[in-house]
């Protein structure tokens, strides 16, 4: 197996780290030259989880994105969300033999589509041919070696076995499950909740409150996710419940932390200045409201966010008037 990693943030940079417990050398394309210069001086990202290290002699880095592909049979992309279609669009090979796992928790922005959805139709890897990562898995704590718990979703149970294989070591265990459409949204679908976890700590909501928020966050992504796949699914999995605590309640979630800044009167502009990183259920929010428009699932947390996020509307009005609508 000739691994590619897609992708030089915090999220690539950890699953960089998984994979090369399991292969001998990894292709990783990386946008910026002067990135991967630094990163082989000094061995370590250099924007990201500088505390992790590498062997870079196992590590052939690229900033040609058809180069690294061309070397690969399996292609991680792990390209947060509102980048990652520049970043495809630049593919002018044939990779419709390849296997893709997509790493991205969120969808293709504007277009509204999942990534799998994506690659499926623009490139025409079969659908048994992609896979998806989810669980609650925040990268800080990968690079620490700390325990986590991932997810890998497939069609093809050969493959989801390949690909478990490939992300298990001594300290990630890995389950499988064939809902690649269910794990795909609801790994958008945390994020906006994030949001707004974030924004109901800032306006002085408490924990029993949270627990409420969330546990209609949970009957969100089960309607939605019904809605899109109607097929029979567990959602208090840790690839989706699991994933859904961990980036509401965590300080590591750049979500959560987008949430409080915005529950603190920051605009969207200044949040997201003032973090200097992608907060992707600001993007999800929108994809999720647009494919919602035809489906008329009831998703009150997703459209108060919407409301704040894109229609300006006040977050402690808003929130308030979402309060009335939970049991």
């Amino acid at each position: 197996m000739k691994i590619a990693v897609l992708g030089s943030g915090s999220w690539a940079t950890a699953l960089a780290k998984i994979v090369m417990n399991n292969v001998d050398e990894i292709n990783w394309y990386i946008r910026k030259q002067e990135t991967i210069d630094e990163f082989i001086e000094s061995r370590r990202n250099p924007n990201h989880l500088e505390w992790a290290y590498f062997d870079t002699n196992r590590i052939y880095f690229s900033t040609d994105i058809n180069e690294v592909l061309d070397l690969s049979n399996t292609i991680i992309v792990a390209i947060p969300s509102p980048y990652v279609k520049s970043c495809l669009d630049e593919i002018n090979i044939d990779i419709s033999h390849k296997k893709i796992i997509s790493a991205v928790k969120g969808m293709i922005p504007d277009e509204h589509t999942l990534v799998t959805d994506y690659i499926h139709e623009h490139f025409h890897v079969p659908h048994e041919n992609i896979g998806v990562i989810a669980g609650p898995c925040h990268a800080e704590e990968i690079a620490l070696e700390r325990l986590s718990y991932l997810t890998i979703g497939g069609i093809s149970k050969q493959n989801t076995q390949a690909w478990s294989e490939l992300l298990t070591t001594r300290y990630v265990h890995v389950a499988q499950s064939n809902d690649v459409i269910g794990l795909e949204y609801s790994s958008v679908l945390k994020n906006i909740y994030a949001i707004a976890a974030g924004m109901c700590s800032s306006l002085r909501y408490g924990d029993n409150f949270q627990a409420v928020l969330l546990t209609n966050a949970m009957h969100e992504i089960m309607r939605f996710a019904n809605a899109k796949s109607p097929i029979p699914r567990d959602i208090t999995n840790s690839g989706y419940l699991g994933d859904v605590l961990v980036t509401a309640y965590s300080n590591f979630s750049r979500n959560r932390q987008f949430g409080q800044m915005i529950g603190m009167g920051y605009s969207v502009k200044a949040a997201q200045t003032e973090m200097e990183m992608v907060a992707e259920g600001y993007y999800g929010t929108k994809a999720i409201y647009m494919v919602n428009k035809t489906l008329g699932v009831d998703l009150p947390i997703v459209d108060a966010m919407y409301q704040i996020l894109y229609g300006r509307k006040s977050p402690k009005n808003t929130i308030k008037e979402l309060t009335q609508k939970f049991q």
